[in-house]
């Protein structure tokens, strides 16, 4: 059999039913990583779910506790030939919450729904969907090669993506051995679009930075004491304002990152950031001036305002309250220097008057992408030309936050992610969803490039 036929084995596991029955039920297991209650089915997703899956390939397979006590890994692993390439491939069967009740038509959030091209579910897109395609076009190549591959695969899924990965470094660092490959090929997160297919090459990082003003106890009466009482909300307002403009331009500096290199620039020349039409417009005049829309995304760092509270907004009281708090978030690029922002955003804050807040940063995750020298980007570019006659958007990193520093850092792995959902998927909302049309179409790209895998005799150089 040829390229061709295993893409289109791929094709049919879909337009049969096979590959959305599978779905299904895999979407039925409850794995909310953030409900301490659900921890048997994050469990159960691995040993009963994906397990004789991957065992029905060949696979051998392995439970890997969490060293932390929280939900446990799957370390599957395919062995053909000694000098043929070995890629591993990650993904997360763990969820965020279904928000029963919440999603359109009263859906079932934890059953697969079919309503023309989208196929609605908790973790159709993040992240059960997109590893359950890539495992089913191994299926297709390996049919179509007789029952062999061509090329070694290693599969490492985790239940702890949703709350931060707090073990997988540590995971990763005992299985170093083990997890040994040439590639990282794996899919997470949104395309560019939902006609273009993409590849990127890593992910920005991201810090929460807590502001508090805590000024008294409860509130005071507004017209006995307005005028002479300082109103925390207010100073939090403006203290925003000189970390971030009206038009989400960062003011500070240290928050900026490195210049952009000419590899990037060429990189997202021509990458166009289109929203469809149940997606949100474009902002007009918002953002760093003399960026496009892109490179803004994906190449620039951006400081957004997550939340904010002071006094009752639902029973406001005529009253200066007595404390104001805002939760902010910095995503940044590879090179932004993060290690003490927190002491650089309080230092700021202070010389202008601002010694009264509090400042606290949580929950980071690393910025990290491959070099664009690698020879992996072109060849698995050129796969994917192959396949659809399209030329895949090549994004420095992804907009959002992926542990991708786990396998560049610790695995000292090139690696490369390939999206099967898109920006308008609804992932960790209600009604999340992928579409039939990009399924179809990224279950053909993943049986060609794993087809292409197995026609390497030996990996390609990465330096």
């Amino acid at each position: 059999m040829t390229r061709t036929d295993a893409i289109a084995r791929a094709h049919t596991m879909l337009q049969s039913g096979e590959f959305l029955a599978e779905l299904d039920r895999r979407v039925a297991y409850q794995t909310e990583s953030q409900n301490p209650e659900k921890r048997d089915a994050l469990r159960a997703y691995l040993t009963d779910g994906l397990q004789p899956a991957f065992e029905s390939l060949d696979f051998s397979t392995k439970l890997i506790e969490s060293p932390a006590g929280k939900g446990p890994y799957l370390l599957a692993e395919y062995r053909e030939n000694a000098s043929a390439p070995t890629v591993l491939i990650y993904g997360h069967g763990d969820v965020v919450d279904g928000m029963v009740g919440e999603w359109r038509d009263s859906l079932d959030p934890w059953r697969t729904t079919q309503v023309g091209n989208r196929v609605y579910g908790r973790g159709t897109a993040d992240n059960k969907g997109q590893h359950s395609i890539n495992m089913a076009a191994l299926r297709a190549v390996r049919e179509a090669r007789g029952g062999k591959l061509g090329f070694n695969v290693k599969f490492l899924i985790e239940t702890g993506e949703e709350i931060g990965s707090p073990d997988l470094p540590e995971v990763c660092q005992q299985l170093r051995d083990e997890l040994k490959a040439d590639l990282l090929l794996a899919s997470d997160g949104p395309r560019l679009s939902a006609e273009r297919p993409t590849l990127f090459l890593g992910c920005r990082g991201g810090t929460r930075i807590h502001l508090d003003v805590n000024l008294r106890q409860g509130g005071h009466h507004s017209g006995n004491w307005g005028g002479v009482l300082a109103n925390p909300a207010t100073i939090l307002a403006n203290a925003i304002s000189s970390l971030v403009d009206s038009r989400g331009r960062l003011q500070l500096d240290a928050l900026k990152p490195p210049p952009l290199s000419d590899q990037v620039r060429a990189a997202l020349a021509d990458v166009e950031v289109r929203p469809t039409a149940d997606e949100p417009a474009l902002s007009e005049n918002w953002g760093e001036d003399g960026l496009s829309a892109a490179e803004r995304l994906y190449a620039w760092n951006t400081l957004e305002v997550l939340a904010m509270s002071s006094g009752n907004i639902d029973k406001p009281a005529n009253a200066i309250p007595g404390h104001a708090s805002a939760v902010l978030q910095l995503r940044f690029v590879v090179g932004t220097r993060v290690d003490n922002l927190a002491e650089v955003i309080r230092a700021h804050l202070h010389a202008r008057g601002f010694s009264m807040i509090e400042v606290q940063a949580t929950q980071r995750f690393a910025a990290s992408r491959t070099d664009f020298d690698s020879p992996w980007i072109n060849w698995t570019a050129e796969s994917i030309r192959k396949t659809t006659g399209k030329t895949p958007a090549v994004l420095p990193n992804f907009g959002g936050s992926l542990p991708n520093d786990v396998f560049t850092d610790i695995l000292k792995v090139p690696t490369l992610w390939v999206p099967h959902s898109y920006p308008g998927c609804s992932q960790h909302a209600p009604d999340e969803h992928i579409l039939m049309s990009v399924t179809e179409e990224a279950l053909g790209i993943m049986a060609g490039l794993f087809w292409d895998m197995g026609e390497m005799k030996h990996p390609l150089a990465h330096n």
